[in-house]
């Protein structure tokens, strides 16, 4: 029972990687090139949102360093691609070669259905958002936007060619530690699911059949990249001085509670 992971390639994504290969069933890891993890900030902004665009990714370098670390990925077989390669012949070959039982991704581009085709594979997909609630991008940043961070969350399902749509495997919910802001929570919330499906996933291998998972209700809410700019930062630093997790133990903030739903328990 072998798995190849399909992921991007920030630390979360290496944490994430080095987790699955310490469970043993790891063959090989596709590592997508993406965007600088220091962007820089987009031209013509004002000087005060500059600033605060600056901070918000230097904080999210720092808390992924004190997380993650520069996580161990020696001995682990790594083709890396770009977004345009994506789906092109060297993954799909390595696909053929390895033909594992379950391809996971996590922080890549879309596989495209061609690419789920060529091989007798399970494709399960890691997001970084409880879906339905928060599906497609920046979804860690989005709850605690929207003054309820313990919304945070991470969703394994099963892929399909409808953004973060298919059904749930398995779900676990954000780790809440006063004083941490935005970015530690959500690296908190990576590392412990990482950690969790390390103790789970061997156990659904072992299992004759694989679980499918539950059909999402919903459709939810689908956030694209157009939806964030760089002035939404002002809200979380000015507005709230990134204390929203604080404030939400504190008892001054109150707001729903996740659902989460587990198929592999």
């Amino acid at each position: 029972m072998t798995i190849v992971a399909i992921t991007g390639d920030h630390p979360r994504h290496a944490f994430f990687v080095r987790c699955l290969a310490e469970t043993g069933v790891l063959k090989a890891w596709v590592r997508e090139r993406r965007e600088s993890f220091l962007p820089e900030a987009p031209a013509g902004l004002r000087t005060q949102t500059r600033h605060v665009f600056n901070h918000h990714f230097t904080m999210r370098e720092e808390a992924e360093d004190a997380i993650f670390g520069v996580p161990d990925v020696s001995g682990i077989r790594i083709l890396d691609t770009s977004v345009e390669d994506l789906n092109g012949t060297a993954v799909i070959e390595l696909l053929r070669e390895t033909r594992p039982k379950i391809v996971m991704s996590y922080g890549c581009h879309k596989l495209s259905s061609e690419l789920r085709s060529v091989v007798p594979a399970t494709f399960w997909n890691t997001h970084g958002g409880l879906s339905p609630e928060y599906r497609g991008v920046i979804t860690h940043f989005w709850p605690s936007y929207m003054l309820e961070p313990q919304m945070t969350g991470m969703t394994l399902h099963q892929t399909t060619d409808f953004l973060d749509a298919g059904e749930v495997l398995h779900q676990s919910g954000a780790v809440l530690h006063r004083g941490d802001g935005l970015h530690m929570l959500a690296a908190r919330t990576v590392h412990a699911y990482a950690k969790e499906l390390m103790q789970l996933l061997p156990r659904a291998l072992n299992c004759e059949d694989l679980p499918v998972g539950k059909r999402q209700k919903t459709s939810g809410k689908l956030w694209v990249s157009s939806d964030w700019r760089p002035e939404h930062l002002h809200y979380i630093y000015d507005r709230w001085e990134d204390r929203i997790v604080d404030r939400v133990l504190d008892g001054d903030i109150e707001g729903r509670e996740p659902h989460l739903l587990s198929e592999l328990r």
